[in-house]
């Protein structure tokens, strides 16, 4: 008989692989809309249509947006931290550097979400598993991208700080995502996305002028894909596995997105992978298992 607790916990590592798959492919989604499109405009425009995309489907589905200040409150917090700083700072940074080397420094949010945890809010137990997910993912990704892809570390030593202060972004993110408990997993993500389209299209508006640019197919196409896949779709996954999984499970998707995003650049844009790649996506499937997978509570005995 199939246990009900594995079968959840296969649902919800499932939902941990398509959203490491989605926002995986957002760098290379990202690379190919700046290309064209100024970074500020282009991440108003991702906020606005996944925003408006999300209450779609929550109004074909009867789900209510909450209308108290409160909560719009929380909202806009969550946009700042989870949408408005990081990806502007990304999709700047991506300017200056490859979208290989965007994708490991932005992959260290677990540990900041692990260390803010431990030292900070507390609110999840610090163990020594997790702690040992966090050393195999970050070797597993080490393994993966090679030592090559640090060879622009000076180059571009503004644009890797701004990703790096993304990736702080996103660990608060994930802490104050649990806030939202109660909530249909829909409604904080429409809610941040849309509040952070009310602060980025005035400022698009205001400092690049959008009228003015001429985006090419591919990069429209990719501000798509962006939009639909890699953030309507991936947020409201996000927002539910904040809630199953815990802020640093959650956060442990960024080392599942490392491989896949290589795979997706190699398909894609012709990169190439290292022989060490294997092994590194072995560390990288060990370290999540660890930090994800609850530890089972040994059988009760009975006695007669």
């Amino acid at each position: 008989m199939i246990n009900r607790q594995d079968t959840n916990i296969a649902v919800e590592l499932a939902l941990l692989v398509a959203l490491a798959t989605l926002w995986g492919g957002s760098y290379t989604f990202i690379k190919l809309g700046v290309a064209t499109i100024p970074p500020i405009t282009l991440i108003a425009a991702r906020t606005a249509i996944a925003g408006l995309l999300l209450l779609a489907v929550m109004w074909a589905r009867g789900i209510r947006m909450p209308t108290d200040a409160a909560t719009w409150q929380r909202f806009a917090f969550q946009a700042v931290l989870n949408s408005v700083i990081p990806w502007t700072l990304i999709a700047w940074g991506e300017f200056h550097v490859d979208a290989a080397l965007a994708t490991i420094l932005n992959s260290a949010g677990p540990i900041f979400t692990f260390l803010l945890t431990a030292v900070v809010t507390r609110h999840e137990a610090t163990t020594p598993r997790k702690l040992f997910g966090v050393v195999a993912g970050m070797a597993g990704i080490l393994l993966i991208v090679g030592v090559d892809a640090f060879h622009q570390f000076g180059s571009g030593l503004i644009a890797e700080a701004a990703i790096v202060a993304a990736t702080i972004c996103y660990a608060c993110a994930a802490i104050f995502g649990r806030s939202f408990q109660g909530l249909d997993p829909m409604a904080p993500a429409a809610g941040s996305l849309l509040a952070g389209a009310a602060a980025l299209i005035p400022a698009a508006l205001i400092v690049e002028h959008p009228w003015t640019v001429s985006p090419s197919r591919e990069s429209l196409l990719a501000l798509l894909a962006l939009s639909v896949f890699s953030t309507a779709a991936a947020f409201a996954i996000h927002f539910r596995l904040i809630q199953t999984l815990g802020s640093v499970g959650t956060t442990a998707q960024a080392y599942l997105r490392v491989p896949i995003g290589v795979a997706i650049s190699v398909t894609f844009l012709g990169e190439t992978l290292s022989r060490t790649a294997w092994i590194g996506l072995a560390c990288v499937v060990l370290g999540v298992a660890a930090m994800t997978i609850p530890a089972r509570r040994p059988a009760s005995v009975k006695t007669s």
